[in-house]
């Protein structure tokens, strides 16, 4: 077992195998759910099978339809905008702020027309987007909110408010690398009984007797349900349905959860000691007096090759020489990906909600370019977090510091 799994994970799956799927307990994923609103406060909390699954389940449920306008980030990973464009809406990118690298609410502003219809923020390597002013733009242009944690779980703002819950839907996500990891899977909360609802059909094919607090069941009426004149669905849905042995899994993470950030967090704070002193490392995004981040990673602005001719590659080479792990770069911009910029030449099935034959890269030569991301792409740095121990931390804080120190303060 790995250092990651030294909790329930084994017990958990184990009950589920002895059960043959039927735990008289209640499924292991409605008990995993029933933990995760618990824990974050929440009155629903869905589960599904990844990030990605639940960014789409929740723009599906906010009503988003082909030609809507969904504002993102592009200094984010790719999954944010392939959610939109799977709905058939076009994927608006606001530039983000050069201190915290998160969305810009002002920006925000300039980007709303009238086919806006959602603010996706995205709080990325643990640090909360300034949710006061986004929830403010948001609320004058009647627009929904949906909180991307992938890289946030249980980030506290400068209010003591928990990431995912300031907006109409927070999202999670549970892959291999996240602080919470089930190997894939993801979650939803939300405090809205109608948007719980959507969010649970959409993911559940549509079945008629799914509700905002269940799945519900075929074992509790299976001679209605068996009735020939029975009709089972009531919308198009997909199959988002989180399995047994993900939500076995999960529900062990869960509650080792406060754990896991704390190492994080203890990480941080060796870095910045690493790099106090560094002028060319620059201090990690900031974050408002009182916030809590939960460093998923730890972001820092490389400026090495403007003020000491360093390149990013020979400082990352240098720092794994002295025993440091991989660094991290910030994936391309969006609207720089081949796969986005390109659509209607790469194959892609939703590339007609461009006019006139544009690709996206068309459309974002008039209205999008974002020149903060575009600064801060190339130049960032992020170093892992999810060190096993503090004799793994002090290596990393270590192989930073001498690789600052070889190349001059």
């Amino acid at each position: 077992m790995g250092w990651r799994f030294k909790g329930n994970e084994l017990k958990y799956l184990k009950e589920v195998l002895d059960s043959d799927f039927k735990l008289t307990g209640g499924s292991m994923v409605k008990r995993f759910e029933d933990k995760f609103k618990q824990v974050f406060g929440m009155p629903y909390a869905i589960a599904t099978t990844s990030g990605t699954a639940a960014l789409h389940q929740a723009l599906l449920a906010c009503g988003i339809r082909p030609g809507d306008e969904v504002i993102v980030p592009p200094l984010t990973p790719l999954m944010c905008t392939l959610a939109v464009i799977y709905c058939r809406a076009k994927p608006v990118f606001a530039d983000v702020r050069p201190d915290t690298f998160l969305l810009d609410p002002e920006d925000v502003k300039r980007k709303i027309t009238p086919k806006t219809k959602v603010i996706m923020p995205v709080h990325l390597c643990g640090h909360i987007c300034d949710m006061d002013e986004i929830m403010s733009v948001a609320r004058g242009a009647d627009l929904r909110v949906i909180e991307d944690c992938a890289q946030c779980c249980f980030g506290l703002d400068h209010k003591d408010r928990v990431a995912g819950t300031i907006g109409d839907i927070g999202i999670f996500s549970f892959g291999e690398y996240k602080m919470l990891s089930s190997g894939e899977g993801g979650a939803l909360i939300t405090k809205n009984v109608g948007l719980a609802e959507k969010i649970r059909k959409v993911g559940h094919l549509g079945f008629k007797n799914v509700s905002a607090e269940s799945a519900g069941s075929v074992g509790k009426n299976p001679l209605r349900i068996q009735d020939p004149s029975f009709l089972r669905h009531d919308s198009i849905g997909l199959n988002y349905i989180m399995s047994e042995f993900t939500g076995a899994v999960a529900m062990a993470q869960l509650e080792r959860i406060h754990w896991f950030l704390n190492k994080r967090i203890a990480m941080a704070a060796w870095y910045d000691q690493a790099i106090r002193n560094c002028e060319w490392l620059i201090k990690p995004q900031s974050a408002p007096p009182g916030s809590k981040p939960t460093f998923w990673t730890y972001a820092v602005l490389f400026e090495g090759q403007k003020k000491l001719g360093i390149s990013w590659y020979e400082f990352r080479d240098k720092f794994i020489h002295f025993g440091g792990d991989k660094i991290r770069a910030a994936l391309a911009l969006v609207y720089n990906d081949p796969a986005i910029f390109n659509l209607s030449r790469t194959g892609c099935l939703f590339h007609d909600q461009y006019e006139q034959g544009k690709d996206l890269k068309d459309f974002l030569k008039d209205n999008q370019y974002c020149p903060n991301a575009e600064y801060l792409q190339p130049r960032l740095m992020y170093f892992t977090t999810n060190q096993k121990n503090q004799r793994g931390m002090q290596k990393q804080a270590e192989a930073l510091r001498k690789t600052i120190e070889y190349f001059g303060i």
